[in-house]
């Protein structure tokens, strides 16, 4: 589990709430990341997030193959639990880099690197070379989700894994799955109004289920997905209570809540009144070929064997162990196409 808040600036910076009207007073257009690192409640977030999914994330992990000496890229780290996950079981012999466009949250020397990048804009580091790349709940928001796996996956080395975890909100839009009265009818409307802004940002809401199609256009092979959906407990109040208080005066802004309804709804979740649940988190995988990436630079196709200090999740003998067989798709044919 990561660390607990802290501010994520010591000096300060501008809230973007202060920002949100044009010289005319008219509401500025919504642009950027909803739910961004600048706020003191993005550390809560990455909390609960954090109590909420690691586990289910460490074990796909695992039947990857993470292990001494894998070489590992998290994407859009957000907080520090899975990079200190990675660099736990990757141990002194690999490397575990973390990015994020703002890294602020991440400690640099807890057993790994940190660097600003951005996944949509920027090259891939240290493109071929890593056993796994991993990003959950980062592609849901950003502009060009093709674009910013085609650089994760020119990330991997021939055999390397992809892993993608983001949520369908559009699968499951409710708060309140048990919708008996006032309080939980009220969460519903918040839930929805929190959707609407997402939506006006950017954010694909079906995107979970696209998944592992996605993965295997993007040409990776021995592809699978599986979903977790929590519901009820102390980590999914509290996730809700940070994640309202974060986009508050969005909400308010838009006219999509007022403070009275908004407050009520707080004092609901601080009282345990409701049981509250999340969209499902679907969690897909797939393999880069050994004979490389269709549509990738050549230099990034060959090299030499390094079979032997691959994971074992990369190694032909064991793949088929994890990953069911009946979901298992057809390797990517090594032709040329545009990327």
């Amino acid at each position: 589990m990561s660390s607990s808040p802290r501010p994520p600036h010591a000096g300060g910076r501008p809230d973007p709430a202060d920002a949100a009207t044009t010289l005319g007073g008219d509401p500025a257009p919504a642009r950027g990341y909803l739910l961004d690192n600048a706020r003191a409640e993005a550390g809560e977030r990455f909390v609960w997030l954090a109590e909420l999914f690691d586990g289910v994330t460490r074990g796909h992990f695992d039947r990857l193959g993470v292990r001494a000496g894998s070489r590992c890229w998290e994407v859009g780290a957000g907080g520090r639990s899975i990079p200190e996950a990675l660099a736990a079981a990757a141990g002194p012999a690999g490397h575990v880099l973390a990015t994020d466009i703002d890294p602020s949250w991440l400690k640099a020397g807890d057993g790994y690197e940190v660097r600003r990048h951005d996944v949509t804009a920027d090259p891939p580091p240290e493109p071929g070379t890593f056993d796994l790349v991993h990003a959950r709940l980062v592609l849901v928001h950003v502009p060009d989700r093709a674009r910013a796996l085609a650089t994760m996956a020119a990330a991997l080395r021939p055999g390397g894994w992809l892993l993608v975890e983001d949520a369908d909100t559009a699968l499951q839009p409710l708060a309140c799955l048990d919708e008996s009265g006032p309080a939980q009818r009220r969460a519903n409307r918040l839930r929805d109004a929190v959707r609407e802004l997402l939506s006006r940002r950017g954010a694909d809401l079906r995107y979970g289920r696209a998944l592992p199609r996605a993965l295997r256009e993007a040409g990776l092979a021995d592809v699978a997905a599986a979903g977790s959906f929590p519901v009820g407990g102390l980590a999914c109040d509290r996730l809700e209570a940070a994640t309202i208080r974060h986009v508050r005066g969005e909400l308010l802004a838009a006219g999509l809540a007022d403070d009275a309804e908004i407050d009520a709804h707080l004092a609901a979740i601080n009282a345990g009144e409701l049981d509250l649940t999340l969209a499902p988190l679907i969690s897909a995988w797939g393999r880069r070929p050994v004979s490389g990436l269709p549509g990738l630079p050549l230099e990034l196709d060959v090299g030499e064997d390094q079979s032997r200090n691959r994971p074992a999740a990369q190694r032909g003998g064991t793949k088929r162990a994890m990953i069911p067989a009946r979901t298992r798709s057809r390797p990517a044919r090594n032709s040329a196409r545009s990327s």
